[in-house]
C-alpha cells in the first residue's frame, strides 16, 4: 500500500496540469485519495494517447478495465491488482466511488481510438458525459457533496471545461486527425471540414463562417459555466476554491478566444500569464482562509 500510494503521489506531482494546482493546501484527509484518482485518470489517458497504435491502446485499456473490475470484487486474489490500483482500491471503497464512473472514463478513452468526428452536439455531449463529467463526480464523493443536484451542476462545469478546450485547440486537434466541431454546426454555418483544412494550410485568417461557428459555440459554453456556478457555494471551502478557479479559468479561456476574434486556425488563444497567476493566487488565498476558519471552529 505504501509503495502504491507513493507511486500515485509521484504521478500527480509530476503533472503541470491545472487540475493539480495548490494541492499542498488540500485537507490531509483527501490529499492522498485525490492523488490516487488523478493517477488513474492520468495513466489511462496516457494509454489512450501514447500506446503507439489504436489497437495497442484498446488492449492496454482493456487490461485497465480488468483491474477496475478486480477492485470491486468481494474477494480478490493476490496479483489481481497491483501498482496504482492498490491505493486506488482503498480510495474507491473508503469513499464509495461508483465503478461506473471509472468505466465511463475508460469507455471514452476507447472511443477516442475510433471516433474522431462528431455528427451533432448530442453525440459530442455524450462523449463529454463519459470523458469529463466522471472526474467531477468523483471529486464530489471525496467532499461528501455528491447530491443529485450538485452532480448535475458539476456536469455543467466539467462539460464546459472539456468544450472550451476543444474550441481553443481546433487547429491542434485537426493536425492530429480530430475534429470536435459537430458536423451539424458546420452545416448550420455553411462550411465543411475541408474549410478547416484549407484555413490551416493557408496560414491566413480563419474563414468568417468558421469564426461565427466558434463564436456561437463559445457563447453556449459560457452559458454552461454560468449554469454550474452555484455549485461553488454548495461544497466545502477547500473544493469551493478549486471550483471557482476552474470556472474562472474556463471563462478566461473563452475570453481569450474572443480576444483574437475567434481566429483559432491562425492563432492558438491562451490565457495570459498574469491572469493565471491572479486566479491561482485567489484560489490559494480562499483555501488558506477556509483552513483558518476550520481551525478556529475546532478550537
Amino acid at each position: 500500500m505504501a509503495d502504491s500510494r507513493a507511486e500515485c503521489r509521484a504521478i500527480a506531482k509530476a503533472s503541470r496540469e491545472n487540475f493539480l494546482v495548490a494541492t499542498c493546501l488540500l485537507p490531509r484527509g483527501v490529499r492522498q485519495p485525490f492523488y490516487d484518482l488523478y493517477a488513474f485518470c492520468r495513466t489511462a489517458d496516457d494509454l489512450a494517447d501514447e500506446s503507439g497504435t489504436p489497437e495497442k491502446a484498446v488492449q492496454a485499456l482493456a487490461e485497465y478495465r480488468q483491474a477496475v473490475a478486480a477492485m470491486y470484487t468481494v474477494e480478490r486474489q493476490d496479483g489481481q491488482i497491483a501498482g496504482i490500483f492498490v491505493a486506488l482500491a482503498d480510495t474507491v471503497h473508503r469513499f464509495s466511488i461508483p465503478r461506473q464512473l471509472l468505466d465511463d472514463l475508460l469507455d471514452a478513452f476507447v472511443q477516442d481510438q475510433s471516433v474522431v468526428r462528431y455528427r451533432d452536439e448530442e453525440q459530442l455531449l455524450d462523449y463529454c458525459r463519459r470523458s469529463a463529467n466522471p472526474v467531477g463526480r468523483m471529486i464530489l464523493r471525496l467532499a461528501d457533496a455528491d447530491s443529485d443536484e450538485n452532480a448535475l451542476l458539476s456536469d455543467e462545469i466539467c462539460t464546459a471545461l472539456q468544450l472550451v478546450n476543444f474550441w481553443q485547440d481546433v487547429s491542434r486537434d485537426r493536425l492530429i486527425g480530430r475534429v470536435y466541431l459537430p458536423e451539424s454546426i458546420m452545416h448550420r454555418f455553411g462550411f465543411e471540414e475541408e474549410t478547416i483544412r484549407r484555413g490551416l494550410d493557408s496560414g491566413q485568417t480563419t474563414p468568417s463562417e468558421v469564426r461565427e461557428a466558434i463564436k456561437f459555440l463559445c457563447e453556449r459554453t459560457r452559458e454552461r459555466f454560468h449554469r454550474g456556478v452555484p455549485l461553488v457555494d454548495r461544497v466545502p471551502g477547500w473544493l469551493s476554491a478549486d471550483l471557482k478557479l476552474f470556472v474562472e479559468g474556463g471563462l478566461a479561456t473563452v475570453d481569450a478566444i474572443e480576444a483574437i476574434d475567434f481566429d483559432v486556425l491562425r492563432v492558438r488563444p491562451v490565457v495570459r500569464r498574469s491572469t493565471q497567476l491572479r486566479l491561482l493566487g485567489q484560489a490559494m488565498w480562499q483555501r488558506f482562509r477556509s483552513g483558518r476558519v476550520r481551525g478556529e471552529t475546532s478550537r
